[in-house]
């Protein structure tokens, strides 16, 4: 399949689109937490308990990195690790209340920051996001 130039120039709209949305939401959210931190947390909350091996293929990224990122969400309370009874070389990790809280504020803060938005366009417009949320959700899966 040969890509087009016109495919090329959407692509990169789309990347700096979605990089923006993203960082946008992230400033929105009103924590602290850095990108790794928030999305291992949500990570954790949609998945666990999870081990560190398992937090660490979700990610994508190498096991010591999510040990050190395991290591600070549980020094802020957000989650706790517990000896795995299925294999007590490794441990379980789970998601506190605290973290849970955290979580539910920042999702609520975001979504009102959109909803905001949405509600200022048009009836045709806000069905060609619903149309493009459906179709990016399908080309990401």
């Amino acid at each position: 399949m040969q890509i087009t130039s016109e495919d090329q120039e959407l692509a990169t709209r789309l990347r700096h689109v979605l990089a923006r949305s993203a960082r946008r939401l992230r400033q929105e959210a009103g924590t602290d937490l850095s990108p790794s931190l928030s999305a291992a947390l949500a990570t954790i909350d949609r998945h666990g308990p999870l081990t560190p091996s398992e937090l660490a293929t979700r990610e994508r990224v190498q096991r010591p990195t999510i040990t050190r990122v395991a290591v600070r969400l549980e020094a802020q309370g957000l989650v706790t690790r517990a000896a795995d009874p299925a294999d007590r070389r490794s441990a379980l990790i789970t998601v506190t209340p605290a973290g849970r809280a955290l979580l539910a504020a920042a999702r609520t803060r975001k979504d009102a920051f959109l909803s905001e938005r949405l509600d200022a366009l048009a009836p045709e417009d806000r069905a060609t996001l619903e149309r493009a949320a459906a179709l990016l959700e399908g080309m990401l899966e």
